[in-house]
């Protein structure tokens, strides 16, 4: 019988953070890759959310309790132990403690150690006693940049040499939408004909507050879709998306002037090759792994200045040639990231842990 590798989905809902569309793009790719091994999904109680494109071709078991809940890990232990894969991809920080069977563990950042004030106690425990020991154990471990090995390697004590970087692809439906395709997500968002775009949530180290502080100013309405709790601060003139169907995602990045990613924090920054595959601009804080990811192919500006931002949205709207520059080295820069590629190092992983 082929060996089972259960892939970690508990964390998808709602609208798809980068961890969820890592978890969900590999276990879109992996199985065309190994016709060898099986691979089954751990999803959220409920069941899986509508994802079209990216609904799992495999069989999805519904976890016993959610996501970082008070009952997940004695839940995490009893369904490992009754569904007993050969591996088991812990895909985000939420790992099984109590379980001792074979395990993958990837963390994309050590945000929530690095900003452990902004995360709370509660946050500084679970790492303390479920992230760290069960890490330390995993038979391989990846991480998705640079920055983010060097990061979580002296955060958890765990040397740099245990890491894998594995970068995460952009899917190929994120290309330039045609001049239909622009109108048509313009006429069903309610979209301004130019507009500027933010991606983000309410998480302080995102640093939407700076974009809320010269929004007013901008040469183009600014478009936001970052969920709850960010709108308020920001003026009337801004256009605040709910969440956005996963099919709509390539034309709202692709008919924006540019995208606008001021995070001070990053363990990868998927947005911003994601914009660049569409063809739209990135202006990027130049902090965390941005600098790594981005290669040159985006403006680099300082996190905390605002009047920077302004200045570098004022030159890519007024000045098409200097966006046609950023466009075309963005574009180049994305083709160099593809799930497969991600893929298939992963699967290397895998069939190294395996044995």
């Amino acid at each position: 019988m082929a060996p089972r590798v259960l892939i970690d989905l508990r964390m998808v809902s709602g609208r798809l953070h980068g961890i969820a569309r890592y978890a969900l793009e590999l276990g879109r790719v992996l199985p065309s890759l190994a016709p060898d091994l099986t691979f089954e999904g751990l999803g959220p109680p409920g069941g899986l959310p509508e994802l079209g494109p990216l609904t799992p071709a495999f069989a999805v078991h519904p976890a016993p309790a959610g996501f970082l809940s008070p009952l997940e890990q004695p839940a995490l232990a009893s369904v490992l132990r009754r569904l007993r894969p050969a591996l088991y991809h812990a895909t985000s920080f939420s790992v099984p403690r109590f379980w001792r069977g074979p395990l993958v563990a990837t963390l994309h950042d050590a945000a929530h150690l690095v900003r452990s004030a902004e995360f709370g106690r509660l946050t500084a425990l679970y790492y303390r006693l479920v992230v760290r020991p069960t890490v330390q154990r995993a038979r391989a471990l990846l991480t998705v940049s640079e920055f983010a090995r060097g990061e979580l390697a002296s955060r958890l004590g765990v040397p740099e040499s245990r890491w894998s970087v594995v970068p995460p692809g952009v899917d190929p439906r994120f290309r330039p939408p045609t001049a239909d395709e622009r109108s048509q997500i313009r006429a069903q968002l309610g979209l301004p004909v130019r507009y500027l775009l933010a991606v983000g949530n309410a998480k302080p180290y995102k640093n939407l507050a700076l974009l809320a502080r010269i929004a007013a100013r901008l040469p183009v309405p600014l478009v936001l879709l970052a969920g709850a709790g960010v709108a308020r601060v920001f003026p009337r003139s801004t256009r605040v998306l709910p969440e956005v169907d996963e099919a709509n995602l390539p034309a709202l990045y692709g008919s924006a002037e540019a995208l606008l990613l001021p995070s001070r924090h990053e363990g990868f920054g998927l947005p911003a090759l994601e914009a660049m595959a569409t063809g739209t601009p990135v202006l990027a804080a130049s902090a965390g792994s941005l600098p790594e990811v981005t290669g040159g192919a985006a403006e680099l500006l300082d996190p905390d200045d605002p009047e920077a931002w302004l200045a570098a949205s004022n030159a890519l709207v007024t000045t098409p040639l200097l966006r046609a520059r950023w466009a075309s080295a963005g574009r180049e820069r994305a083709r160099a990231f593809t799930w497969e590629r991600c893929a298939r190092h992963t699967l290397a992983v895998y069939r190294s842990a395996l044995g």
